[in-house]
């Protein structure tokens, strides 16, 4: 209620990218203060739900809603968002170099469609500047992943190395890694989803793991791929396929999309990805899509346009064994969390399950 009356108003009378970096520069500065991290989960923190907790990989996850990649792109303000109720979180998109991004404006809210597109470009602080920042921030309180991708001046031919210097730089700071290759917003990055590009990329990644866990030791840092909603059947079915038999340890459904079905606002003609209300059906069926080629064998983390307790209970009982919100904490404010989490416990409640586990693929 807060967020709606008071916050939310200022933010949307902003620049969209000046009301991110307020946002982000916010809670890094009040979770600095003393108290400051007591008071956000004062006000906003999730009650624990034993029916939401799970365990995926070796990590304990409070509950199953968790921040996207994206909003906290350079690991900022881990410790304000590890207080207001996720389950988890994404940081990144982190490169091995710092890079600008592309040219402003590149941030654009539709509201008339509950959406947001993008065209960021991987805009961050580079991986000495990510672990600058996670080094100063403490011990965490919910798991940790780490979203990895190019450099946009490295070819594809190249792009091995940019993952691998991620995962070598940041191995130590990170609970999981996620492997990005499906934003719209770098020339050719979506190229890598396909053939033996795939393959080999996902062949170096695995083995930079291995050698950073014999360095570090300890339980072997899962990987999971980040995948387009914007691809054909067969182009799912393929990639599904090099993915299970590269033996990673997950998929997130889905990125961002460059559709524009339906859209009304103004700003729907602006290039970039798409992400909110109009993706929820579309990466719902992506996930459903996945869990079967998988035989359910395969985590997924269900991502895009989740705004209730119902659209997250959707991509569980299709495939999810874990969400993420971004959009929908754009435009509901962190009370959302706690909405969600409340409904979750409800609706499986009434469906008869005793954990969230239970209900995943049963919608199949």
């Amino acid at each position: 209620m807060l967020y709606k009356k008071i916050a939310k108003p200022v933010l949307f009378g902003m620049d969209p990218e000046k009301a991110h970096h307020l946002i982000i520069d916010g809670l890094h500065t009040f979770a600095k203060l003393p108290g400051g991290r007591g008071l956000l989960r004062a006000m906003w923190g999730v009650r624990a739900y034993p029916e939401l907790e799970s365990e995926l990989w070796g990590i304990r996850f409070p509950n199953p809603v968790g921040l996207a990649a994206g909003l906290d792109k350079n690991a900022k303000a881990v410790p304000g968002f590890s207080n207001i109720g996720f389950g988890f979180m994404e940081v990144g998109t982190v490169t091995p170099k710092p890079q600008a991004g592309n040219e402003l404006p590149r941030l654009f809210r539709l509201p008339e469609d509950e959406a947001l597109i993008n065209r960021m470009g991987f805009n961050n602080v580079g991986i000495e500047g990510m672990k600058r920042n996670l080094r100063n921030q403490g011990q965490r309180t919910i798991p940790l992943a780490i979203n990895i991708g190019k450099n946009k001046t490295t070819p594809n031919e190249q792009a091995e190395d940019d993952y691998r210097a991620c995962i070598q730089a940041l191995y130590g700071y990170g609970d999981f890694f996620v492997v990005n290759i499906s934003s719209p917003n770098t020339p050719d990055l979506r190229n890598l989803q396909h053939g033996d590009d795939l393959s080999r990329l996902l062949a170096a990644v695995k083995d930079e793991i291995h050698k950073q866990h014999a360095r570090f030791g300890g339980r072997e840092k899962p990987v999971l791929v980040k995948i387009a909603p914007d691809l054909t059947p067969q182009e799912i079915e393929y990639m599904v396929e090099t993915i299970v038999r590269s033996h990673v340890s997950g998929i997130i459904a889905s990125n961002t999309t460059i559709a524009r079905d339906g859209l009304r606002h103004a700003n729907r003609g602006e290039t970039g990805g798409l992400s909110g209300r109009p993706l929820t059906e579309r990466s719902t069926e992506l996930i459903r899509t996945v869990y079967r080629l998988t035989d359910g064998k395969l985590p997924i983390i269900g991502s895009g346009g989740i705004f209730t307790a119902e659209d997250a209970y959707a991509k569980i009982r299709a495939g999810a064994s874990l969400v993420e919100v971004y959009t929908g904490l754009i435009y509901e404010g962190p009370d959302v969390l706690q909405r969600i989490n409340r409904g979750l416990r409800t609706l499986l409640r009434q469906d008869g399950f005793t954990n969230v586990s239970e209900a995943i693929g049963s919608g199949q």
